[in-house]
């Protein structure tokens, strides 16, 4: 493999010719604030947050999509650069609910660690807002429009499952959001709760329902297991408050790691103290279900209970 050397706000980074400068920044310590990038998705370099300048060039770039060269000297905390995040930022903050106290997502939310970064703050003002829209008809999914910053890596990350593809952006303009199989919710949709948007998404929009309000990011700790669904093995996180196992959440779906809300129920069961009732999907509708039911292991019982009772 040929590598290259450039220039990162003075600091010499020797990496793979094929490297983006966001990478190469990062090997280096150095973070480029982005909202829509992801390295296990496709780049679509729409934030606009991780500009930077290339001496040599007139324009800004993307850092996100913008390939390493030799001899690249790259600036990522220019005061030009710092500006135009500032105004980024604002603009976003000013379309976003000033819920941050309560939401879930607050400690982990890209927005607010970005904006506390560069001290961009809410105000008031009486232009349009995005709408309030919250999606409750799920019991494993919030979706809440009007956090939303369209950054599209949940649609993204959905598509990349043959059999799934249930995010899509609808309208234009400031009317934009993203919906689900023509505008259904996700009871109706035909969404399989996986959480693989959830994960993802760097705000509040979708949040996973089984952890709100269990606990906070500084409240607990957690460590990484292992789904034992089935081969891929899949990685969750176990939630711990005051030494209680109280919550699961899945982590990104890499490798081609799928994610699925079984081996998501599975991992519940097996690592939780007291998990919450399961649910399943039939005919459009979410219904209270069984343990047995939701992880399809009725004829697998039966079928033990038959053996025993002929032994």
């Amino acid at each position: 493999m040929m590598y290259v050397t450039l220039t990162i706000d003075g600091q010499k980074a020797n990496v793979p010719k094929d490297y983006t400068i966001l990478q190469a920044a990062k090997e280096i310590g150095i973070e480029v604030p982005a909202l829509c990038y992801d390295p296990n998705l496709e780049i679509v370099a729409a934030c606009r947050l991780c500009l930077v300048e290339i001496e040599g060039k007139n324009k800004l770039e993307t850092s996100c999509s913008t390939k390493v060269r030799e001899g690249m000297v790259v600036h990522t905390e220019s005061e030009k650069i710092i500006s135009i995040r500032k105004e980024i930022l604002q603009l976003l903050l000013d379309s976003h609910p000033n819920d941050c106290l309560t939401c879930q997502k607050a400690g982990e939310c890209l927005l607010q660690k970005y904006a506390y970064r560069y001290d961009v703050k809410f105000r008031e003002h009486d232009g349009a807002m995005r709408p309030n829209l919250v999606d409750t008809s799920s019991p494993y999914i919030l979706k809440d429009d009007s956090k939303c910053i369209l950054c599209g890596k949940c649609v993204r990350t959905c598509s990349l499952i043959d059999d799934r593809k249930v995010l899509a952006f609808s309208n234009r303009g400031y009317d934009t959001k993203i919906s689900l199989d023509a505008d259904q919710t996700l009871e109706t949709s035909s969404c399989v709760s996986c959480n693989r948007c959830v994960v993802v998404c760097p705000v509040g929009a979708l949040v996973d329902k089984r952890t709100m309000g269990k606990m906070r990011p500084w409240e607990g700790e957690s460590h990484v297991v292992k789904c034992k669904a089935c081969q891929y093995g899949c990685n969750f996180e176990v939630l711990t408050k005051n030494k209680e196992k109280v919550a699961v959440r899945a982590m990104e779906p890499d490798q081609g790691r799928p994610l699925c809300l079984k081996g998501r129920l599975t991992t519940e069961l097996i690592n939780i103290d007291m998990p919450d009732k399961p649910y399943r999907k039939i005919g459009g509708r979410f219904e209270e279900t069984t343990w047995e039911k939701a992880l399809g292991l009725n004829e697998i019982l039966e079928k033990i209970r038959t053996i025993k009772d002929n032994d």
